[in-house]
Formats: structure tokens, C-alpha cells, sequence
């Protein structure tokens, strides 16, 4: 039984090419989906944004390509290709594309 069943196992992949960076648009592709994890990947075109939200666990964001800036709690977070934050279980927070980004988000629940 595979617990990650929406991807390829025992495959190398480039996480950059499951999910399409399309122009205006938001994207996503979830992984995987339980009461105590998800697993999502996300883009998000240039000068697009997801607006401020919380979630119900702490949520790690994985920046794959380009560039975003991520709104904690009023704080602005400025990141790129290769950088992580993670953001606290229900802390408001905004996601907004400098230049048109990939992600990779895991959040994980309380049990």
C-alpha cells in the first residue's frame, strides 16, 4: 500500500516539472491527504497571491523556483529557490509571487 500514492516511486523527479507555472494562475497537485498530513505542491504566477489564511497544523513552505514573499503574522519573509520557512499552527499568513514560484507544502496536524 503506497501512502504517497500521487506521484511515482522509485523514480527521481524534479518536483518543478509535476506542477505547471501557468501565467494568472494558481496551481496545485496534493501528494497527500490525511487528518495529520498534506502534502501539496503549489505555483503561483507573478503578481499572483494566495490571501491571508491559517491552517490547522505548522506548515512548511519549500520554495522550489522563483521568488515569494510570505506574510506571517504581519512580518514579511522574503524567499527563493532552494529556501524553506516554516509557518506556526494558526498563524495568519499570505503567500504573494515577486516572480512566478514553485512550492512544495507540507503541514503537518496535531493528532
Amino acid at each position: 500500500m503506497s501512502l504517497i500514492n500521487k506521484i511515482d516511486h522509485a523514480k527521481v523527479l524534479n518536483l518543478t516539472e509535476q506542477i505547471p507555472l501557468d501565467d494568472d494562475q494558481v496551481n496545485s497537485r496534493t501528494l497527500v491527504q490525511r487528518d495529520d498530513l498534506s502534502m501539496t505542491l503549489f505555483s503561483i504566477a507573478t503578481d499572483q497571491e494566495i490571501g491571508g489564511h491559517s491552517a490547522q497544523g505548522d506548515a512548511m513552505v519549500n520554495i522550489l523556483s522563483g521568488e515569494a514573499e510570505i506574510t506571517i503574522e504581519g512580518t514579511v519573509y522574503h524567499l527563493t529557490a532552494g529556501q524553506s520557512i516554516v509557518i506556526p499552527k494558526d498563524a495568519r499568513h499570505s503567500l504573494y509571487a515577486i516572480r512566478g514560484f514553485q512550492m512544495l507544502l507540507v503541514v503537518v496536524k496535531p493528532d
